[in-house]
C-alpha cells in the first residue's frame, strides 16, 4: 500500500494520493470541492497533520521492505511462477 487517505478540511471528502508525493510543501487540490490543500510538517489541522504522519509511516515500511529485499538477494533468485519455459533435460547434449 502505497497510498493514504485524506480527508478536506472544509468538504470533508475522503480521497487518496500517494505517500511519496505528500511531503512538507506539497499542495493537491480536492476531488470534491476543488479547495486547495496545502501540506506542511507545522500544518495545526487535525486532518493534515494525520495525512502527513500516515504518509510517512508508508515511506517508512516502503524503504525498510526495500531493506529487506536488498539484504536477501538468495530470495530473488528463485524462479517465478510464471516461467513456463522448459529446461534442458540432464541426459541431453548438443
Amino acid at each position: 500500500m502505497s497510498s493514504v487517505q485524506i480527508q478536506c478540511t472544509r468538504c470533508k471528502n475522503v480521497f487518496r494520493d500517494r505517500a511519496g508525493r505528500l511531503q512538507d510543501g506539497y499542495s493537491r487540490q480536492c476531488p470534491g470541492c476543488e479547495v486547495v490543500l496545502f501540506f506542511a510538517e507545522d500544518s495545526q489541522h487535525p486532518f493534515i497533520k494525520r495525512a502527513m504522519r500516515n504518509a510517512r509511516t508508508v515511506r517508512k515500511q516502503m524503504r525498510e521492505l526495500e531493506a529487506a529485499k536488498l539484504a536477501a538477494p538468495e530470495l530473488q533468485g528463485t524462479r517465478s511462477r510464471r516461467f513456463a519455459g522448459r529446461t534442458r533435460s540432464a541426459g541431453r547434449e548438443d
